[in-house]
């Protein structure tokens, strides 16, 4: 997969949203949480996975612990075509459901931009 397929998967999930952050590299968040990031002018990607998933993939060529965040099951895949693009879906799916189930609920349904505040209840003074 090109970062360009990447970028229309990811931002295909409810509530996706993306945003350039550390210079080159595209963050895609759930509820302000990231779920993928993908580096763009140096092509890599990371997402997290299940500790299982974790293990098997960090033994292949080209993935590895990402930087920062290996301890919390997240990998650094230092090539796109290191995966398959269906198993590169299917990670990235998993990833975003992992991060989704963690996201604030009051973020994952509803921007705090689109919410309304709520009505203020000012106190009567007793003078």
């Amino acid at each position: 997969m090109k970062a360009d397929s990447i970028r229309a998967y990811c931002l295909s999930f409810p509530q996706a949203t993306e945003n350039l952050q550390w210079g080159d590299d595209l963050c895609f968040k759930i509820g302000g949480k990231i779920f993928t990031i993908v580096g763009l002018d140096n092509p890599r990607l990371c997402f997290k996975c299940t500790a299982e998933t974790f293990a098997e993939l960090i033994e292949r060529e080209d993935i590895r612990p990402a930087p920062y965040v290996g301890r919390y099951k997240w990998v650094m895949v230092d090539r796109l075509d290191a995966l398959g693009a269906d198993q590169l879906k299917d990670l990235i799916g998993q990833s975003y459901e992992m991060v989704a189930a963690k996201a604030p609920k009051g973020k994952r349904t509803v921007s705090a931009s689109k919410k309304k505040p709520a009505p203020s209840k000012a106190r009567k003074r007793n003078t």
